[in-house]
């Protein structure tokens, strides 16, 4: 091979890697949701997640990648290790697809049939209709699609630059000295293994063996113990991925590994014994692309079929490897690995925004209780709650605007903006039930109370500023518009409860029933209150815009206070009723 046939190799292997790599990022996008769907039906059952594991991987044309989007979920607690490990090991047998895809490259014959099942013949046409797609059609499922085989494609026309590049190598006699060298099982693991590492990829590891089958040199004998390699090599991605994770997360990638090397371990001994023993006549047969296809799939569903039974064994292996310590670790709610799989990424934030909703409603009541009975203790509790709301707004938001510059769907995109807005509205939520606490610790220091018409006043409406809270975080966790339309009515009777007691209040005042000191705290306290009410409010707005896929606020409140409908009316007087205030 001259300089000229070598930089042909090279341009031939860096299509075919950015190939796999467009075609990939296209499935992801258009199968995200899919993925997440795939998600949350995965049950403890070997069977569903092994299926699991086969279903993504065939669709993302990549075992390593899957791995490292499972070591992300175990990492964020999305899924346990038990299921990742079914999970792994259906990855490794979905890798094998790409396999098959490109032995079509090497089908040979003259009829019109098997030329046109040649890549060859049907990717120009593929090309044409992915460019259009992508560079002339605005739907985004289209544009997708149109990737996706812009990306296969370019993978196909790398795969036939490197067989062009190598064909070469099959007269040459120092080529076939390197492979003679490389027969030995033990070296030609290692070569398939180091090859895979470097590259990251099994599935193009695989595609390159085939590539350099057409050289005529490549025998059965020396390729199968490559392609036991190749899937050891795979495991670095999943390891490195690791790094800095859970220990549980790091579990999994070592699984990963163990289950390869056990696999590899085993059959390597038996390929090896029994060659020995019967002397194989088909080690000696000319590899190509359909014989290498073949020993890739059969390779990971023996190894699968041998050591799913046993997935509890690799887990407890997993556990000695890396220890229990008395320290829980700390679990970390979101990961940047699940930016490959933006759908599971942003389902993963809204779970952590829920769980944040829900700390801040939780505060606000236990802020309520503490204005009649102060305990330094629970104080704290609502201080620690809105100390973890800031956290949680500082991790989501970050994260999110950090996926928001990933490539995503309109549905994610939209998702990911509504939880930006979301989290600062819990996060306030959260600042004003701190501040309930502060009013409540003056009381207490300065040993003041509010008067029992004061008490009555404030009571009634911190219940109804409650049930606020309570409906717009339950509608923003089951996304129901039904619940979410009755915040405003009552957001409503709260500014009116505001306004008529501030007057109830100056009358005290006015009386002397009520002390300037005691009137600044009420006076902040109704303030605060009806604060409150204006974030469940635009909580309640933007989950009713965003089912529209739109997120015009001012737009939308501006109709709910100027354009009132007939059930909005209805539950308003509803309302006013529930939360009605005595007239003397």
């Amino acid at each position: 091979m001259d300089l000229f046939g070598f930089l042909e190799l090279i341009g031939g292997l860096a299509l075919f890697l950015f190939g796999m790599s467009l075609m990939g990022t296209g499935l992801e996008k258009s199968a995200g949701n899919k993925l997440k769907g795939l998600l949350e039906r995965l049950t403890s059952k070997k069977l569903n997640g092994f299926l699991m594991g086969l279903a993504v991987t065939a669709i993302i044309q990549s075992s390593s990648a899957t791995t490292v989007m499972v070591v992300g979920f175990v990492n964020s607690g999305v899924m346990t290790l038990k299921q990742a490990i079914h999970v792994i090991m259906g990855a490794n047998v979905g890798t094998t697809v790409t396999a098959w895809i490109l032995s079509l490259a090497g089908i040979e014959g003259s009829s019109l049939f098997i030329k046109l099942l040649k890549p060859s013949s049907f990717t120009p046409i593929l090309a044409l209709i992915g460019i259009i797609y992508y560079l002339f059609i605005k739907n985004e499922k289209k544009k997708d699609i149109g990737l996706i085989l812009l990306g296969f494609a370019t993978l196909i026309y790398g795969m036939e630059g490197m067989t062009a590049a190598v064909e070469p190598l099959g007269e040459m006699e120092g080529f076939r000295n390197i492979l003679l060298v490389f027969s030995n099982p033990v070296l030609g693991v290692l070569l398939g293994a180091i090859v895979t590492g470097i590259i990251q990829s099994s599935s193009a590891s695989v595609g390159i063996l085939q590539a350099l089958s057409s050289t005529g040199q490549v025998t059965m004998g020396a390729a199968i113990p490559i392609i036991m390699g190749q899937n050891i090599g795979t495991c670095v991605t999943a390891l490195i991925s690791s790094v800095g994770t859970n220990k549980n997360a790091r579990r999994a990638a070592l699984v990963h590994l163990y289950f390869n090397l056990i696999g590899t371990g085993v059959f390597l001994t038996l390929f090896t014994i029994s060659d020995k023993i019967f002397n194989f006549a088909f080690l000696d047969l000319t590899a190509n692309h359909v014989f290498i296809a073949i020993a890739h799939s059969a390779f990971n569903i023996l190894c699968t079929a041998m050591l799913l039974p046993f997935s509890g064994l690799l887990e407890k292996l997993a556990y000695k490897t890396i220890k229990e310590d008395n320290k829980k670790d700390k679990v970390s709610l979101l990961d940047s690995r699940l930016f490959s799989t933006p759908a599971i990424a942003i389902n993963r934030s809204r779970e952590v925004a829920k769980e944040m909703a829900y700390i801040s409603m939780n505060a606000i009541r236990q802020a309520f209780a503490l204005i009649d009975n102060y305990d330094e203790k629970e104080a704290q509790k609502v201080k620690d709650a809105e100390q973890q709301t800031d956290t949680y707004e500082d991790a989501l938001g970050t994260y999110l605007v950090k996926l928001s510059s990933q490539s995503l769907s309109a549905q994610d995109t939209t998702e990911a903006a509504k939880l930006l807005f979301m989290i600062g509205e819990f996060e306030r939520i959260a600042d004003y039930a701190w501040e309930i606490v502060g009013s409540a610790q003056e009381m207490y220091d300065k040993k003041i109370q509010f008067s029992e018409s004061a008490k009555k006043e404030l009571g009634v409406m911190m219940a109804a500023v409650e049930e606020a809270v309570e409906i717009s975080v339950k509608a923003f966790d089951q996304n129901n518009i039904s619940l979410a339309a009755k915040v405003d009515p009552l957001e409503e009777v709260i500014d009116d409860l505001k306004s008529s007691m501030k007057k109830k209040h100056i009358g005290r005042l006015q009386s002397n029933q009520c002390t300037i000191e005691m009137g600044f705290v009420f006076s902040d306290l109704m303030t605060v209150l009806e604060r409150i009410s204006d974030h469940c409010s635009n909580i309640a707005g933007c989950v009713i815009e965003m089912s529209n896929d739109r997120m015009n606020m001012h737009s939308y409140l501006y109709k709910v206070k100027h354009e009132p409908n007939n059930e909005f009316i209805k539950q308003f007087n509803e309302y006013s009723v529930k939360y009605a205030i005595s007239r003397e």
